[in-house]
Order: structure tokens, then C-alpha cells, then sequence
């Protein structure tokens, strides 16, 4: 058995105290991380106050693997803002600048048109078939830092 056999020996020497100890520090490791994800939710507003930059899209301002922190306020989005949103049918949020707004006069909605700094066009290939448009449900957030 060689290696494996070696740590089972040494798991079975533990004392029943000393494993649940551990077990225990590692439950309120987890628990601590969740209850801070949770308090950053409340504070920023947003579903996820943090995000990692996947993509080249966005440089040179951005780069793949740059952190950013999410803030969601009441305020109007305003075209030159850089906004993380949700494509319906995509799993992974996008972080791209806000080109054009335009409000309906009727309903007080807002319509949204993104693109990534590097990007040549706009986002319109990227959101969901046959939409031309980003709504204030599809913003998870404005990066903040």
C-alpha cells in the first residue's frame, strides 16, 4: 500500500477529540466565509459582489485574472460606466462598458447596449437570440473597484 496505507494508520491514531476538533474548525471556517459573502451581498446590493475578470475584452483597463468589486445602486446607469451582467442561457457574467442608454418615455425601462473595451463591435452577438437590448434585470452590478 505504501503511501495510502501509511495515512490510514495515521488516521486511525487520531483520537476521536482531535478529529472532531478539526472537523468542527473546519465548519466554522466555512460557515465564517459564507456569513462574509452574505454581508457583502447586503452592503453592495449585488448577487455577486465579487468577480474575476475571464477575458481579454476589456484591456488594457482590465486584465484576465483582475478582481473587481460590484456595487448595485438605485441610480441610473449612465453610458461610460463598466457594468458585470448576466446574458439569459449563459451561466458566466460578462464585465463590459456601457455604450448607449436609452429610456422609454412610456414605461420609465431602461435599454442597455454593452462592449468590451478590445471589442470591435458592440455586444449584440453576445446576448441572447434575437435581443438587442440589456434591461436593469440583466445588470448584477457596477465595478466599483
Amino acid at each position: 500500500m505504501g503511501w495510502i496505507g501509511e495515512q490510514i494508520d495515521s488516521i486511525k491514531s487520531l483520537q476521536f477529540r482531535q478529529v472532531l476538533t478539526q472537523a468542527i474548525s473546519l465548519g466554522m471556517i466555512v460557515t465564517s466565509a459564507l456569513i462574509i459573502w452574505k454581508g457583502l451581498m447586503c452592503v453592495t446590493g449585488s448577487e455577486s459582489p465579487v468577480v474575476v475578470v475571464l477575458s481579454g475584452s476589456m484591456e488594457p483597463g482590465f486584465k484576465r485574472g483582475d478582481i473587481l468589486f460590484l456595487h448595485m445602486s438605485k441610480e441610473p446607469i449612465r453610458a461610460g460606466e463598466i457594468v458585470v451582467f448576466n446574458v439569459d442561457g449563459r451561466e458566466i457574467p460578462i464585465v463590459h462598458r456601457v455604450i448607449k442608454v436609452h429610456e422609454r418615455q412610456d414605461t420609465g425601462e431602461v435599454d442597455i447596449l454593452t462592449k468590451g473595451d478590445n471589442n470591435f463591435g458592440d455586444d449584440r452577438l453576445l446576448y441572447a437570440h434575437g435581443q438587442l437590448w440589456l434591461q436593469r434585470h440583466h445588470i448584477m452590478g457596477r465595478a466599483v473597484g
